[in-house]
């Protein structure tokens, strides 16, 4: 049975989580919404402390061209604002954050192409 892309979109996030957890980050939260806007992971970076948002993107071929390149512009304005609500939500003043993506590219049945794009969105 051929896959959804919402269980690609799913199985892209697990892995970019483990990725996070693998290399010291520690998961704060995932999937948070607030209104019609979500964040696909939210982090702190083990060496700069910083809160991280993370932006996912799977894709099961280049059909679309590379995944980074679904991230348009009102995507990331869109993503910045969810950003500001959570800090708003969580009542969190005066700290040091950044937007990173993980892309991950399944275009082999074995093992994904993985991406880790540090402060992407600068």
């Amino acid at each position: 049975m051929e896959k959804s892309n919402k269980d690609f979109g799913q199985e892209g996030e697990e892995i970019a989580a483990k990725l996070l957890k693998s290399k010291g980050y520690k998961i704060i939260a995932r999937n948070y919404r607030y209104g019609k806007g979500e964040i696909d992971i939210i982090v702190e970076d083990p060496v700069t402390k910083e809160t991280v948002f993370v932006e996912v993107k799977s894709r099961q071929n280049l059909e679309f061209g590379e995944p980074e390149y679904a991230i348009t512009k009102g995507k990331i304005k869109q993503i910045k604002k969810i950003a500001e609500l959570y800090l708003f939500d969580k009542d969190i003043d005066e700290i040091e954050c950044r937007f990173d993506v993980i892309t991950i590219l399944f275009k082999s049945k074995i093992k994904p192409v993985i991406e880790h794009f540090i402060n992407a969105f600068d």
